[in-house]
């Protein structure tokens, strides 16, 4: 018998859209070369794999390169499939132990929220070449603990960025987050990550982000709520709420495969 596998596309409720995230809950912890491997063989921006422990999971996640410290669209894959497998009842919180500490989640109708720690960013000098690496003129940038965060003056302008990632891929981060204010009344704020340091070039819709998003422009606009969207080619939605040193992140999530690794 294999190990079963799941594709979900998270931050969405379309298929195809949001981002994928592969999800695998292990009977056992998984040696850490096979599960390398595994998310390289799915070459998506993250697989996660988890298994049960006395009050929770263990979750970890792994790009096709590396293995990371924060990833919230495989968070809430992982989520879903628990409550959609069975594995947790409907009401019952889904409890991850994660290298960045207990994170949970926790079904709101039909949408999951996340319980994530806030990862607010500081005025910081920037890599020199990380301006020309986007290709646009920062209104202001920072940096959190994991990536650095650079403002633009308009929608538009994030939009129609082209990022050489060959130059960015050269500054050492984790990845770039890019926002702006957003143009339609539907959303609050928007933005694209790159992070082809870590194998991503672009990351579809990245949850963790929104941990150093939602401090930044809460003080700005003096708010703790937001409906943000990535504005990435599949795009997705992230509520966000902000209390204190932590960012509640909320998304939903389909489920679009089912497979068995041999």
């Amino acid at each position: 018998m294999g190990q079963t596998i799941f594709q979900v596309d998270a931050f969405t409720q379309v298929p195809f859209k949001g981002n994928p995230a592969g999800v695998c809950i292990l009977p056992e912890p998984g040696d850490e070369g096979w599960m390398q491997d595994v998310a390289s063989e799915m070459n998506l921006s993250e697989t996660a794999f988890l298994y049960r422990q006395e009050d929770g999971y263990n979750l970890r996640w792994f790009t096709p390169a590396v293995e990371v410290e924060l990833c919230g669209h495989a968070t809430l894959a992982s989520a879903h499939i628990l409550w959609e497998t069975g594995h947790l009842k409907p009401g019952e919180m889904a409890r991850f132990h994660t290298r960045s500490g207990l994170l949970t989640g926790e079904r709101k109708w039909d949408w999951i929220e996340l319980n994530f720690p806030a990862t607010p960013e500081k005025p910081v000098t920037p890599p020199k070449d990380l301006a020309r690496a986007l290709g646009v003129e920062p209104k202001y940038i920072g940096g959190s603990r994991f990536d650095y965060l650079v403002e633009v003056d308009s929608e538009e302008t994030l939009r129609n960025m082209q990022p050489d990632f060959i130059l960015l891929g050269q500054v050492s981060t984790r990845g770039v987050m890019v926002t702006s204010l957003a143009a339609s009344p539907k959303y609050d704020f928007v933005s694209r990550f790159f992070a082809p340091g870590v194998g991503i070039n672009e990351d579809p819709v990245t949850g963790s982000a929104h941990c150093c998003l939602g401090p930044y422009w809460s003080q700005r606009l003096d708010r703790d709520e937001f409906v943000a969207y990535q504005a990435s080619a599949r795009g997705g939605i992230v509520r966000v709420r902000v209390s204190g040193d932590r960012v509640y992140l909320g998304g939903q999530a389909v489920t679009v495969l089912r497979g068995e690794l041999l």
